[in-house]
Order: C-alpha cells, then sequence, then structure tokens
C-alpha cells in the first residue's frame, strides 16, 4: 500500500510541469545571472575606474606619478565617461612642504563602497610613489637604507596573513549564488504539494484512505518520499550547472572542496526542514492559491533574512544575529562551509541537525492538523 502511495506521488508531480520548471529551471537560471551579474561585486582586484587627470605640476615627476598610475589595471583615462578627476597640485612631489594634497572630485555617483575601494587603489600607488621619492633622497647619505626601503611592497599578500573563523568569509559569486539559489529553490516544492495535497482533500480522496486504515503517518510520508528524491536531484543539478555552465560565462566554476558526504548528509536536512515547511502550510491552508500565496511569501521573507537576497557578510551585525532564525541561513552556512573551508561531514552535523529537527517539528504539527480537518470533513 504504501509503495502504490508513493508511486501515485510521482505520477502526479511528474504530471504538473509549470511545478517541474519552477524547482528545476528556476535555480538554474538565477544561478547563471546572479554569479555573471554579480562576479565583479565580489571581486575588489577586478574593479577598475575611469578618472581624468588634471596636472597642475607639470613636472617629470608628475609624469611619472602619472605613468605609474595608469600602469595599475585599476585606472584608466578615460576623461568622457570619467567618474573621478584627480588634480595634481603645484610642488606636490616637494616633500619638505606639508599638506600638498591630491584634489579629488567625484563626477558621478559611486555605488556602495566603491569610493572606498578607490581610495585603497589610489594610496596604493600614492604610497608606492613615495616611497620610491624617499628612497632617492636617503640613497645620497645611507645606500643601505635606501637599498632596504625599495624592497619595500605594499602588495596585500606581503603585508597580509588572512585566515578565516567562524563564519567569517566572503564568498566569490559563484560560491554565493549556487547554494543561494540551490536552499531558496528547495523551499519551492510548496508549489506542487499545496495544489496535490487541497485536492486530494477536497475530492476526500485523504478520507477514502482513512477507511482503509492509512494512517496520517502513512499518507505523510507517502508524499514525504518523492520530494526528497526530487530536492536530491535539484542539488545536484544546480551543483552541475556551477562547475560545468557558469564558466562559458567568464564567470569563476565553484570548486566542490569538501566532503560529498557532507553535501548528502545537509541536502537531507534542508530537504526535510523545505517538506515539513510546505506540508504545513499546505494542510493549513484552505485553497491552493492560498497556500502558493502564503508559501511564495514565506520563501521570500525566510531567503531575505537568511542571506539568499542579501549575502549575509555585507549586512549589519544586527541582521546578521537576525538571519539565524531562517532555516535557508543553516543551510546557506552549511553550503559555504564545503566550499569554502572543505568541510566533511563533522562540520555540518550541528546545521543539518537544526534543518531536520525543523522539519520534523513542523511534519508534527501537519500532521495533527490534517488529522483534525480529516475528522471533519474539512
Amino acid at each position: 500500500m504504501l509503495w502504490a502511495m508513493i508511486k501515485k506521488e510521482f505520477l502526479l508531480v511528474s504530471r504538473d510541469k509549470h511545478a517541474l520548471l519552477a524547482l528545476f529551471v528556476m535555480p538554474a537560471i538565477f544561478i547563471l545571472v546572479m554569479s555573471v551579474a554579480l562576479k565583479e561585486q565580489f571581486n575588489q582586484d577586478a574593479i577598475s575606474f575611469h578618472i581624468e587627470i588634471k596636472d597642475e605640476d607639470k613636472t617629470k615627476e608628475s609624469a611619472k606619478f602619472i605613468k605609474k598610475l595608469f600602469a595599475s589595471s585599476s585606472f584608466s583615462l578615460d576623461e568622457e565617461s570619467a567618474e573621478l578627476r584627480i588634480t595634481i597640485p603645484k610642488s606636490y612631489y616637494d616633500l619638505s612642504r606639508k599638506n600638498q594634497n591630491l584634489d579629488i572630485v567625484v563626477l558621478g555617483s559611486l555605488k556602495g563602497g566603491l569610493l572606498e575601494v578607490f581610495k585603497a587603489k589610489l594610496l596604493k600607488v600614492v604610497m608606492d610613489f613615495k616611497l620610491d621619492q624617499m628612497s632617492k633622497k636617503i640613497k645620497k647619505t645611507d645606500f643601505q637604507a635606501s637599498k632596504a626601503m625599495k624592497k619595500m611592497s605594499l602588495e596585500y599578500v606581503d603585508l597580509y596573513n588572512i585566515s578565516y573563523e567562524n563564519k567569517e568569509y566572503i564568498p566569490s559569486s559563484t560560491q554565493q549564488s549556487v547554494p543561494s539559489w540551490i536552499v531558496f529553490g528547495m523551499f519551492f516544492v510548496i508549489i506542487p504539494m499545496s495544489t496535490i495535497f487541497i485536492n486530494e482533500r477536497k475530492q476526500n480522496t485523504l478520507q477514502r484512505l482513512t477507511t482503509m486504515n492509512v494512517s496520517i503517518f502513512k499518507m505523510t510520508l507517502a508524499k514525504i518520499v518523492p520530494y526528497l528524491v526530487i530536492n536530491h536531484i535539484q542539488v545536484w543539478i544546480m551543483l552541475g550547472v556551477g562547475v560545468f555552465i557558469v564558466p562559458f560565462f567568464d564567470t569563476p566554476a565553484l570548486e566542490v572542496t569538501g566532503s560529498f558526504m557532507a553535501i548528502e548528509v545537509l541536502s537531507f536536512g534542508l530537504s526535510l526542514s523545505a517538506i515539513g515547511l510546505s506540508v504545513l502550510i499546505a494542510v493549513s491552508a484552505t485553497s491552493a492559491e492560498q497556500a502558493t500565496t502564503i508559501g511564495g511569501i514565506s520563501n521570500i521573507l525566510l531567503g531575505a533574512i537568511g542571506g539568499v537576497m542579501v549575502p549575509k557578510f555585507i549586512m549589519p551585525e544586527s541582521m546578521q544575529t537576525l538571519a539565524n532564525i531562517s532555516p535557508m541561513s543553516w543551510g546557506l552556512d552549511g553550503f559555504l562551509d564545503i566550499f569554502m573551508k572543505s568541510a566533511d561531514i563533522s562540520m555540518v552535523a550541528y546545521n543539518a541537525s537544526l534543518l531536520a529537527l525543523f522539519g520534523l517539528v513542523a511534519l508534527s504539527i501537519s500532521m495533527i492538523i490534517l488529522k483534525i480537518r480529516i475528522s471533519r470533513g474539512l
């Protein structure tokens, strides 16, 4: 009987073409679009600025500085579409004078923190040039000191050793997009589930099954199994998009450095969580339209809070704390651990357990509600 009910669910789901498109095609498109669209925003080294130069000094030193500035891939001379204008004042390179600052005028509007990125990149060029000047001055009196100064590097890799602790990491656009839309896509099982559940309830199919001594538990289990399989397929298709298709759009490929068993364990917990919430909404709603609306709004809210719509690492601290209430955040953090920290099962066990517990609690509540509704003939 149980296998027959499971087979019935597979047949019903396979006939819902629109739901299958929402479950498989929509997340894949989102992964491609968001990975490509955000690839520059997640890589500050790739950001470049169009600038205009106004040289009031007009010396050999100013010419050297301008040449050094445009030797960097971060800056390009473009007077027509310049975002910023840099004015080099007279005697700017006279180290004996104070308050000889570069004048910077923002000609348009720079989005987000791009002005800070610009200042950081310009500071490196300026400091490189100033050190070179100081080295030439010192060379006349202390050759060794001048030689040591020339060896100084302002490259990040030579100045900092960066390591990550807890959840403090900055993913690439692909590392952020793939798990985000895997998580978001999984929760869209509410669409086919609510339609099937509510139609069966209206047609008294569920009541007829209870007269055949089929328990509420078996009815729920029969509906869980197909969606566990669907979610499992979703995960591996989306990972395939990140690994094999995204690179065709000149975007970094997803590198799965963690354990494949960790992916399986986390995916199972996440799937159980998504199915639990979907079943709870489906048995509580009075119509398929109501369930789809409530499910869609719930997914969007959980995604917005949990770091799917806006990455958690750019949220203020208060929002990052709030994000921890969303099961989507637990799944997203687990996937980021797998992709960025080579996580094994032990590292994702906590998040997977939270997700599974959330799903089991939601399923338990939904079975109680379903039993009450069937007994009342609703």
